[in-house]
C-alpha cells in the first residue's frame, strides 16, 4: 500500500472532511477523493461512506487507519535509522506551558549551548490543548503537557508521551484564615464559601476542583479566570477568592498553600512526541535532558518546600537549580 495513500487516510480519520484534508496536506479535494478511492481499491473493501455533507471512515477504514500509524511510525523510523550515529544538530520546534518553559526548556536551553550548540530549541508558549494541536500539525517537534490525577488526560495513539516527574499542588489562600488543617476534603469545605479562581486556557484545574468541591458535598463558586500563578497569587492577597497553586515555588507574603491529601493533587508533565519522531538524534537528546531535569527538579522542589505552606521567596528557582546541578556534573 502506497504510504501517502495511507496518511491521507489517517488524516482523513483526524479530520473527518477531504476538503481539510486537502487543505491540510496541501494538495487538491480530487487528489483526496481519488487516492482514498485507490487505496480502497487495493484493500478491497470501502473505506468511506457518506455522512450528511461529508464523509467518515467505514469499520474497514477506521481498522485501516489504525494500521496506518504504525506503519508510518516504521517507515518514519526506518528513515531515521539510516544514520543513527548522527551528532545531533538543528532546531528542535518545542511548544511548552509556561511552568514548563521556566523550569525544563530554559534549564535545557543553557545546557545545549554548552554541551550540543548546533542543537537549538524554538520556544512557543502554549497550554496543553494549543500544543497538541500543533503537535498534531507538525508544526513543533515536541509539546510538553501536563495534566492531573483527578483530570487525566488522554492522548492520541499516534502521540508517544514521556513522563516528566509529578508535582504536588495545593489551595492557595490568604495567610489570615488561621490555621486549616484535615483532609482535602476538610479543607475544601472550609473554604465553600469562597470565590474560586481557575486556569483561563486550560479547564483541567477547574476539572480538580470541581471533583474535590463535589466530593466534599459543595458546589464552588468559580469566579475568575486568570493564565497566570502569579497573578492568582495577588487575586487571593486580594480577597477576591482562593485558588489552586503548585509546591515548591515562591508564594507572595499573606499567601499560604494548605496541603491537599485523601485525595492528593498531583499535576504529572508530559513530553509528548508523534510516534516514530523521537529517534531523531536532536529530539532524543533534548528528550534525555528533559528527563535529567526533571528528576533534579523534583528533587530541588522537595528541598526546598518540606513543610510546603512555608515556601519563601529567597532562593534560586527548582529549574535553576537544576540546570545548575546538570552543569557542574556535564
Amino acid at each position: 500500500m502506497d504510504p501517502r495513500r495511507l496518511e491521507l487516510l489517517l488524516e482523513l480519520s483526524r479530520l473527518g472532511s477531504m476538503r481539510e484534508v486537502a487543505m491540510s496536506m496541501q494538495v487538491t479535494t480530487s487528489t483526496v477523493s481519488q487516492q482514498i478511492a485507490a487505496l480502497a481499491q487495493e484493500a478491497g473493501t470501502p473505506l468511506t461512506e457518506p455522512h450528511g455533507r461529508r464523509v467518515r471512515l467505514t469499520p474497514a477504514g477506521q481498522r485501516l487507519a489504525g494500521h496506518a500509524v504504525t506503519i508510518l511510525a516504521a517507515i518514519e523510523a526506518a528513515r531515521l535509522d539510516l544514520d543513527p550515529t548522527a551528532t545531533p544538530a538543528g532546531t528542535v520546534r518545542v511548544a511548552a506551558f509556561a511552568t514548563a518553559v521556566r523550569e525544563s526548556v530554559l534549564p535545557a536551553v543553557r545546557l545545549l549551548a554548552q554541551r550540543h550548540p548546533a542543537v537549538l530549541l524554538g520556544i512557543h508558549e502554549h497550554e496543553p490543548d494549543e500544543a497538541l494541536g500543533l503537535l498534531a500539525d507538525d508544526a513543533v517537534d515536541l509539546a510538553l503537557t501536563y495534566d492531573y490525577n483527578l483530570a487525566p488526560a488522554r492522548f492520541d495513539r499516534s502521540l508517544v508521551t514521556q513522563p516528566l516527574g509529578l508535582r504536588q499542588w495545593g489551595l492557595g489562600t490568604p495567610a489570615a484564615q488561621g490555621h486549616v488543617t484535615g483532609t482535602a476534603l476538610e479543607v475544601f469545605r472550609r473554604f465553600a464559601d469562597h470565590d474560586w479562581i481557575v486556569n483561563s486556557r486550560n479547564s483541567a484545574d477547574e476539572e480538580v476542583i470541581r471533583t474535590v468541591a463535589s466530593l466534599a458535598g459543595f458546589q464552588p463558586r468559580i469566579m475568575h479566570r486568570v493564565d497566570s500563578l502569579e497573578l492568582v497569587q495577588d487575586m487571593i492577597l486580594a480577597g477576591l477568592g482562593v485558588g489552586l497553586l503548585p509546591a515548591g515555588r515562591p508564594l507572595r507574603r499573606g499567601v499560604v498553600l494548605r496541603p491537599l491529601s485523601q485525595p492528593d493533587v498531583t499535576q504529572r508533565p508530559f513530553a509528548v512526541t508523534r510516534r516514530g519522531r523521537s529517534a531523531w538524534p536532536p529530539l532524543a537528546l533534548v528528550l534525555q535532558l528533559l528527563g535529567e531535569i526533571s528528576g533534579l527538579t523534583a528533587r530541588a522542589a522537595s528541598r526546598t518546600n518540606s513543610e510546603y505552606p512555608l515556601a519563601t521567596s529567597r532562593g534560586c528557582g527548582a529549574g535553576r537549580s537544576a540546570a545548575l546541578a546538570l552543569s557542574r556534573t556535564g
